[in-house]
């Protein structure tokens, strides 16, 4: 009977240990016995200072990381940026030049121009004073066009159609507005009649800037043209701008070939 009791007191002990411990962890603050504290006082955690040694380890992480992403460049790429003299702005003619030399694709590659504006949402509508690249196919929107594209047929770079056309158009909306060739006054392609429509230039193009960026790119024309062909409209490009009005800073390039940085006026 004395070990039946005893159990009993023992279970009720460890019951009621339980709940304090319970209590304790629920409704009070934690409280960490330390030598030499008086009881119910409490220690206050404070974080450590990271030593130099830490600060040098992470520097080095981050250090290393960054040269891991970093782009690795090619031979000829290198050898080619090293006829570049650092820094240097090169005026239109020169610059075109250079990038024709600098250029180490073994296709005809493209001359392409990379301008940093003041802005977001600066635009211009410029008319190029020669073919850049590919020529372009238009076609003027018809009843053959409408045809086509209910059979999902595009064999056309750009859609030039008169108001009267444009109702017939818009149920092929989502086909031709993520291509950029639904016909609209901004670029050029609404046009108030036929005779305006055969007169489109392919040579027209709208420049703007990206949504978030006050950047712009786009395309002067092919390594094999002439000199001055690619200097016009790069020049033209840059007159629409107003030059050092609204451009901070361009650059010409290659498909392949380092950037050359122009004088901006």
């Amino acid at each position: 009977m004395g070990k039946t009791k005893t159990a009993i007191v023992s279970d009720e002990i460890n019951n009621k240990n339980k709940e304090k411990s319970q209590k304790a962890h629920k409704g009070e603050a934690e409280k960490i016995h330390v030598a030499g504290l008086k009881g119910g006082q409490r220690v206050k955690v404070v974080e450590a200072a990271p030593t130099e040694e830490t600060v040098n380890e992470v520097a080095s992480e981050k250090s290393s990381k960054k040269s891991r992403e970093e782009k690795v460049r090619g031979k000829k790429y290198v050898a080619s940026k090293g006829k570049l003299e650092v820094g240097k702005q090169y005026s239109a003619e020169k610059a075109v030049k250079l990038v024709k030399e600098l250029s180490y694709s073994k296709f005809d590659g493209t001359i392409e121009l990379h301008l940093v504006m003041k802005k977001v949402g600066i635009s211009a509508q410029i008319k190029l004073p020669h073919a850049a690249g590919r020529q372009k196919k238009v076609e003027i929107a018809t009843e053959a066009t409408i045809e086509k594209l209910k059979a999902g047929k595009i064999d056309f770079d750009i859609l030039v159609s008169t108001p009267d056309m444009m109702p017939k158009l818009v149920p092929f909306a989502k086909l031709l507005g993520p291509r950029g060739m639904m016909p609209n006054p901004k670029n050029g392609t609404l046009v108030p009649d036929v005779k305006k429509a055969t007169a489109f230039s392919t040579g027209t193009v709208t420049l703007k800037t990206e949504k978030e960026a006050p950047l712009i790119h786009t395309v002067l024309g092919k390594v094999s043209q002439k000199d001055e062909e690619i200097v016009k409209n790069l020049e033209a490009i840059l007159n629409a701008f107003g030059g050092s009005k609204q451009v901070v800073r361009a650059f010409v390039k290659s498909t392949m070939s380092p950037s050359v940085k122009l004088q901006v006026v």
